[in-house]
């Protein structure tokens, strides 16, 4: 069957630019729109659909940041959204990752790292894969998750992963997958926010020759691909009520019909699911089904934020320094001390994803085999409420200096250097609190 050429939005009001970023999509075989403003963007999303919108942050009329806003309010969250911001606007990018962007490109554009993102985000929506390299993260709260998925693992229960965009869900998934029985079997993860609703029934339970214009063969869906392993359903809570119904009647009684046959085929597969909306809300709400809820929920499990797990900052931006400057061919990096204060001290809404796009920004832009605060690019807006503020004078607040004290102490991992540097204070004054209240 001949695959349709992925659409792409570039909303731009350089005509310069615009122009080239057409050419290049064309030249990729894509099929692009083009808008330079919010208004003229929102017509063409709502009259033709896109596979992906490109938009730049400032606009004439309007901005990307708006626009993102009512993409997402409009119930068009399948469609993924990328900005494009100068460096000086790079708070602007930071906003929209948060509000819902997958990604980012600094101006100006060039042709292959766009391309090679667009290929990226479009690739189908479905992925198999065995063994995939997990980080390794050692805070007491990730080995808590890490310990009750390794005891749910072995038996068949649905379960439910639920925690913030980029915090590590899908990581979840895989240590339940590898400690399960069905392990020597397909792992097959789905981005449910990537599937339009018309096309769920087919993508899920596949189709026979005929089912309609264009089947041209018998194709097997993602239930078929997991056949006895496992399959992960992500972003569950942005799934259509039609494909709900459907999915909920195949867990019921494991079986379903691929479009356009009267042969019922088994559902043998293990469901884990995972999101980041509230689900008690969105079925209150009446956006998700309560008893699919209950089906999926058989075991929740809670992932926590980055934020919440201090212990892996340093860890985990020094793995990814190593491996983006590896990736990158520019030798061996370390951050400075003032670097990892404020890795420390930031709040990481972005989770574990942001914290590896940061660091392989802070990457390329390093000088001289160190990695500073300026080069992590962070907003000061996202720094935690003072807590290991570098520019308060020291440990005054007699009633929060012990607390301080052991965040400090458990964020670095007992590093008395690097603990001292995020209060504010010298060694030895740190050893003086530490011995006042008794701390070791």
């Amino acid at each position: 069957m001949k695959q349709m050429k992925k659409k792409i939005l570039v909303v731009e009001d350089n005509l310069l630019l615009s122009g080239i970023l057409r050419k290049w999509l064309k030249q990729a075989d894509y099929e692009v729109l083009t808008a330079g403003d919010e208004p003229t963007a929102r017509k063409l999303i709502c009259k033709c659909p896109p596979d992906l919108i490109l938009s730049d942050i400032r606009l004439p009329v309007g901005d990307g940041i708006r626009l993102l806003q009512w993409v997402v309010g409009e119930n068009f969250l399948h469609i993924p959204f990328v900005v494009m911001t100068e460096f000086a606007s790079y708070p602007d990018a930071v906003r929209a990752i948060k509000l819902g962007a997958v990604d980012y490109l600094h101006k100006p554009v060039h042709r292959e790292p766009l391309l090679e993102l667009l290929h990226e985000i479009l690739k189908s929506p479905v992925t198999s894969r065995r063994n995939s390299p997990r980080l390794q993260r050692n805070s007491r709260r990730i080995r808590e998750v890490e310990r009750i998925a390794r005891k749910v693992a072995p038996s068949d229960m649905s379960v439910l992963i639920l925690g913030p965009n980029g915090s590590g869900k899908e990581s979840v998934a895989q240590i339940i997958y590898e400690y399960s029985l069905r392990k020597d079997k397909p792992f097959v993860a789905v981005n449910c926010g990537g599937i339009p609703k018309e096309l769920g029934a087919s993508e899920f339970f596949g189709y026979v020759k005929g089912a309609f214009t264009g089947a041209d063969a018998d194709t097997p869906g993602y239930f078929e691909a997991a056949r006895g392993g496992t399959l992960f359903l992500d972003e569950i809570g942005t799934m259509s009520h039609e494909l709900q119904t459907s999915l909920l009647r195949v867990l019921q009684e494991r079986v379903y019909n691929p479009v356009g046959s009267r042969k019922m085929q088994e559902a043998d597969v293990r469901v884990i699911a995972a999101t980041n909306v509230d689900m008690q809300r969105a079925v209150d709400e009446g956006n998700f089904r309560e008893d699919l809820y209950h089906r999926l929920a058989e075991f929740e499990i809670r992932q926590p934020s980055l934020a919440e797990c201090p212990e892996d900052i340093l860890p985990l931006a020094n793995f990814f320094l190593n491996r983006s400057c590896g990736e990158l061919k520019r030798g061996f990096f370390k951050f400075t001390g003032e670097a990892e204060t404020a890795l420390l001290s930031y709040h990481w809404p972005g989770n574990v994803r942001e914290l590896s796009n940061r660091v392989r920004r802070a990457a390329l832009l390093a000088e001289d085999t160190l990695v500073s605060c300026e080069d992590l690019g962070l907003d000061e807006a996202y720094f935690c409420n003072g807590m290991f503020n570098r520019t308060t004078a020291g440990l005054k607040d007699k009633a929060e200096e012990r607390k301080r004290i052991v965040m400090a102490l458990q964020t670095t991992g007992g590093n008395i250097t690097r603990a001292a540097k995020l209060l504010g204070v010298s060694r030895r004054t740190l050893y003086n609190r530490m011995f006042k209240y008794g701390l070791k």
